[in-house]
């Protein structure tokens, strides 16, 4: 079901207000990516919200299910932010890491140890472990 959702989220980052970001990004071959708001501006083709300015956490990524639709463009196109500098107004995005799933071989992991055997003279019968208190 991930996979229909990460989907649906291209189709709707393909749709939304950030769509030439999101085809940009989804063009480019490198890791990172240090550009200025002024060059996403160009990209995007309108002058970004006063909040991309004054507010960092108009830049956060988002998780799953959340967040606005400039951050669903670029993590639907695979990208990430990085570093913002709000004096600046330059920003890094680097690609996201693929999650790999890690299957475990609980052997390795927990390796048997043999305690060896049980000693002959070892008993759990009560009258064995009760022998010497009497």
């Amino acid at each position: 079901m991930a996979t229909d959702r990460d989907q649906l989220y291209r189709k709707m980052a393909a749709r939304g207000k950030y769509q030439r970001l999101y085809i940009y990004l989804g063009g480019l071959t490198k890791q990172e990516w240090r550009t200025t708001f002024r060059e996403i501006e160009s990209i995007i083709g309108f002058p970004l919200p006063p909040s991309a300015r004054l507010h960092w956490p108009w830049w956060s990524n988002q998780s799953r299910g959340s967040g606005h639709s400039q951050a669903l463009a670029w993590g639907a196109a695979g990208w990430e932010t990085a570093e913002v500098d709000m004096e600046a107004e330059t920003l890094l995005l680097r690609r996201k890491r693929k999650a790999v799933a890690q299957t475990f071989n609980l052997d390795e992991v927990l390796p048997v140890h043999s305690a060896g055997g049980w000693p002959e003279d070892l008993s759990l019968r009560r009258e064995d472990i009760y022998e010497d208190r009497i």
